[in-house]
Parts: C-alpha cells; structure tokens; sequence
C-alpha cells in the first residue's frame, strides 16, 4: 500500500476557501492578498460505531445545573451560568478585558464548585500570576497551563477534569498534524472542533477567547462562530473605564441580554444602576440633548441622545450616527423636511452617549426631540424621557414593554413621559407622572413649544409660546 500522500494548497485566511495554487484576491470574500499555503493529508475514513436514533419524545432532557460565575452581569447574559458542556467564544479588542473578565470568572467557579484549568497560549503562568495578584486571586483551584497544543491542553484536561476549561486565546492554539501557523482558518477550525468534542463528550463548559480584526469583527473563519453554542462580545473606548458585555448568539438564552461593567484596579466591577451612571454627565438645559428608555435584554435602560445640527455646507452636507442606525437617521431628517423643518442643506451629527449603541426604533422619538432642539436652539424641557417608532408618514407607532421603560424613568426622578398614542393605557398605572401621547411627529414638536416654520420658509423657528 502506497503511503498517506500530502498535498499543498492554498487558503483563504478570511473565509476559508481552498484553491491549488495562489491567487491575490480571493474570488468568494473579495480579499486581496489573504491566500496562505498550507499542506493536508487525508481524512481518516474509520467511522466510531453509529448512534441510534430515539423518537424526541424520549430524549434525555434533564440538564445539569449551570455553573455560576458569581459576576451577574456575566451570567445573565449567558442566559443565566455557564452550562455543562457548552463552548463559548468570547471577543474583543486587545486590552478591552477578556482576560481580566474570564480569571475573576475563573476565580469564582474555583471557589465554589471545583479546579478550573486556564490555558495561557500567549503569556507566561508567571504573567497570568501577576494579573491575579493585581486582582487579588491566588486560589490553589486555579489551574494556570502554558500550553499552544490542542493535545496536550485536552489531555491535561482530561488528566484533571476541570469543573471549567478556559482557552486564552483560540488564535495561539495548533494543532500539531497541520502544517500551517497558529491563527490561520485551519488551524483555528480544527483547533476549536477539538476542543468543542472534548466540552461535548466530558459534559465540562468550555470558554474560548477570541481576536477580532480591524473592522470589528471576529478573527478566523466564520465556521468558528457556528461551531460554538454562544458569543459574546465585550466592548467599550480605551479612553473610557466603562465596558459592555453582550451576547450576539446564545443557544441557551436570549441574545438580547447587556451587562455595563466598570474598569478599576481591582477588574471588571458591574454598575448597580445602569441608568443613572449613563446619564451621570449629561447637562440638563442645553439644546440638542434628549433622553430615551431603551430596552436592552430583560432590562430598560436611560439614555441619553445628542444631536448637533450645523449651518448649510455647500455640496453634500454630510450625516453621521454613532450608536444608532444611520438609515433610519435619514428616515428621520426626511420626515422632519416634510414636517416642516428644513435640514436638507445642513450638516447633522447625532450620536448615542456613554458608549452604547441603541438600534431600536423606539429612540426615534428622541432622536428628532434633539434634531429639533438644535436646530432651533432650544432645549427640551427637562425631567422629559420620549420613546416610540416613527414611520414613513410622520405617525408615531407604538413599542413593546413601554410600562417597564416607564417604570425606569420614575425611577430615577423624571416627570414627564413622550410616548405613543398606542401606548397611552399602560401608563394610567403612573397617575404621579405628567404623559404626553404623541401621534405624529408635528404634536410631538408642539408639545415641547417648539414650533417651525413652513417647509418651503427659510426663517428660524420661533417658540409657541
């Protein structure tokens, strides 16, 4: 019998796609230059002995209970602990904080349920030690491994049988039988399938720390992101000490989930009060500046929108969103045009502050209540919080949970609620607040005494009162 031949080919390092010889741009995801030369052998074709197949009604449901990570935020967003078997990638920019969130994880599982082992494939046990030291963890349970085998790191886990085996990162990982460099599509594919057979077949969570590209997005081939039963992302500004953990896929829970966390000496501490830590700078009385109940998971958060609309510029003026949708921006200034704000030769910035970013359509209300604040130079009374959706035609539409968004904004002192007219019954259970039920976008700018003047009119506005 002739032996195993090896063959060369060549991948793509951002989608994945194989060609026999190199090209410079890849004719499925557009890349240039991303081809990278790899040598496979053959597939075993040995198969394990077949499984049979059970009506569902008589499939094993019982579930053993979730692994509390005694950090809440975490754990809600994972749709309440980590479950027995699971695998889940976590994102991030580097220095965000994945490390620091996953040892204090680390630490706790450690302290209440069993030895949780930290493989570390880019840094030292002596530089994962300091790091604990800076967070004070120094628990005998907490297994540190420096370890860029997937082998080794599988059999030294099942050596162990970790209560939890965290990978940092999936990108330093190799499997020795490629020949190609760790971080590449193959090497990261086959790595975490390794690693996803082991979470599976000893029933122990495993989490994965991920990299992400330039853009954002999550390094190593898509199929990572299948292969995995949730990801979750960690963001925040450098500049800033405030993160926000959310899950983009969960198959154990809802995908929806946020947690706002807090960067100090001693790691990631959760904010008590989302709410008032996101409104804690805002300036009450200044024009372009409104607030919103966004709905984020399970919870109800205040946030505040800024907007700043500037004089005429000559050609295309220019629009820019941050944190909310720039298409229903542009929804928003053309129904303002047709109420009879002229913003068609002005530049408009409009961005969500403290970091988050709010893409449901229930902030439109807020979102013109600042458009128009500044473009008249008139601030929005104060102790005022607005939601609902906007449509074409001007109408204002009613959102889900608006009694929750209610509720959060008694809560923290405010007054005065902007609603939809649909919406109007769920707040006769706040008889100490002032409602406003809005039905199209004209009573909205009425109700704040902000009137404008005709569409075709090139006059400032002027106030109702």
């Amino acid at each position: 019998m002739s032996p195993a031949r090896l063959t060369t080919v060549f991948a793509c390092q951002s989608c994945g796609a194989a060609s026999p010889k190199w090209l410079g741009r890849c004719p499925d995801c557009g890349e240039w230059n991303s081809y990278v030369e790899e040598t496979r052998g053959p597939r075993e074709t040995a198969l394990s002995p077949a499984a049979s197949a059970i009506p569902i009604g008589q499939a094993d449901a019982a579930l053993e209970p979730r692994l509390q990570t005694a950090l809440a935020g975490f754990d809600r967003v994972l749709g309440g602990g980590l479950v027995p078997g699971s695998v889940i990638l976590l994102g991030g920019e580097p220095g965000i904080g994945k490390s620091t969130l996953l040892l204090q994880a680390a630490h706790a599982v450690a302290q209440t349920v069993g030895e949780v082992l930290y493989v570390s494939g880019e840094e030292s046990p002596g530089q994962v030690r300091l790091r604990g030291q800076r967070l004070g963890i120094a628990d005998e349970r907490l297994l540190v491994l420096a370890e860029t085998d997937v082998s080794q790191i599988v059999a030294e886990a099942q050596r162990r049988s970790p209560a939890l085996l965290i990978v940092d990162s999936i990108q330093a990982v190799r499997e020795p039988a490629l020949s190609s460099a760790p971080g590449t599509v193959s090497q990261v594919r086959e790595s975490a399938s390794v690693l996803q057979r082991y979470a599976k077949t000893r029933g122990v969570p495993v989490i994965l720390i991920g990299h992400v590209t330039k853009d954002g997005s999550l390094a190593g081939p898509k199929a990572l992101e299948h292969l995995v039963d949730a990801v979750v992302t960690i963001e925040g500004e450098r500049a800033s000490v405030r993160r926000v953990l959310r899950a983009a896929k969960n198959r154990f829970g809802a995908v929806e989930e946020l947690a706002l966390y807090e960067m100090t000496s001693e790691g990631l501490s959760e904010i008590g009060n989302p709410s008032a830590a996101l409104l804690s700078e805002r300036r009450s009385g200044m024009p372009g500046s409104a607030v919103t109940a966004a709905r984020e998971g399970s919870r109800c958060l205040l946030v505040e929108i800024q907007a700043l609309v500037g004089s005429a510029a000559a050609g295309s003026p220019r629009r820019v969103a941050i944190g909310c949708d720039a298409g229903r921006l542009a929804l928003l200034l053309a129904v303002l045009e047709e109420a009879g704000l002229p913003l068609a030769s002005r530049e408009v910035f409009v961005s969500c502050a403290g970091g988050l970013e709010v893409a449901e359509p229930a902030a439109d209300l807020a979102i013109v209540a600042a458009l128009v604040s500044s473009a008249t130079h008139r601030a929005v009374p104060e102790g005022v919080v607005l939601f609902g959706e906007i449509g074409l035609l001007g109408e204002v539409r009613q959102v889900p949970a608006a009694g929750s968004r209610i509720r959060e904004a008694a809560a923290l002192g405010f007054t005065t609620v902007c609603l939809p007219s649909g919406n109007a019954a769920e707040a006769a259970l706040f008889p100490d607040l002032q409602i406003r039920p809005v039905g199209r976008v004209a009573e909205l700018i009425q109700s704040l005494s902000i009137t404008t003047a005709s569409r075709r009119g090139a006059g400032p506005t002027e106030s109702a009162g």
